[in-house]
């Protein structure tokens, strides 16, 4: 027994279904060989990378319906892979990562759970630049601005790893940490607009939550086209 236990779950992702491999619950913990701990992983946010978040959701709606077209694609925090998934049932050129321990592990079981290729995964802290991963057109994320140090650390990555004319698009859920991620891009040239977004069944408009995109040199406080 690996020291946690999990469920499956079928979720549907713009009009298919697909079945995901979560952690049965918020409780499950276990790291036995002291690897999250290491990394600043604590035991109350470890099982967070193993749920079906309705950031997650919103965001793989997305990209059931983005421009990917020629695109090299980064998804940021991935979790259990939602946007991957769907991606790469687009035959995008998608890279998904994460830090977390087992983030690998449960996309590779959904991959194959989807009968689907392995999905290319990197292992990204985002406080240590990678010079191997290159730059990307399209960075996704969803609820990756979870605390607000987070802000600085994935604005530099954004700097890193974004070509001069890529879009970010960040899935959040009202946390109220994106303001300052958007003053730190606004350094590098992007402008954001917003398209506010039911994130569950019980939200009710205005929507707190939203789908931010960030590109440069467009003007700000526009509707987002998807």
């Amino acid at each position: 027994m690996p020291g946690y236990t999990t469920r499956e779950l079928v979720v549907c992702l713009g009009g298919r279904d697909y079945r995901i491999r979560a952690l049965s619950d918020l409780q499950q913990f276990a790291d036995p060989h002291h690897l999250a701990e290491r990394i600043g992983i604590s035991s109350a946010l470890w099982s967070l990378f193993g749920q079906v978040w309705p950031s997650g959701k919103v965001m793989a709606e997305a990209m059931s319906t983005h421009d990917i077209g020629g695109k090299r694609i980064l998804e940021l925090g991935c979790g259990l892979g939602l946007s991957s998934l769907v991606l790469q049932h687009r035959r995008a050129d998608i890279t998904a990562s994460d830090h977390h321990p087992l983030a690998e592990l449960f996309l590779r079981h959904n991959a194959t759970l989807n009968k689907m290729l392995a999905i290319v995964y990197r292992d990204l802290r985002w406080e240590v630049p990678d010079l191997t991963l290159g730059v990307f057109d399209l960075i996704i994320g969803s609820d990756v601005l979870y605390e607000s140090g987070h802000a600085d650390q994935l604005a530099a990555t954004i700097l890193r790893h974004a070509t001069p004319d890529a879009e970010i698009l960040i899935t959040d859920p009202g946390r109220g940490n994106s303001t300052f991620f958007t003053r730190a891009l606004a350094i590098q040239g992007f402008a954001v607009t917003e398209q506010r977004s039911r994130f569950n069944k019980d939200d009710i408009p205005p929507f707190r939550g939203r789908l931010l995109s960030y590109r440069r040199g467009q003007s700000a406080n526009g509707k987002l086209a998807l």
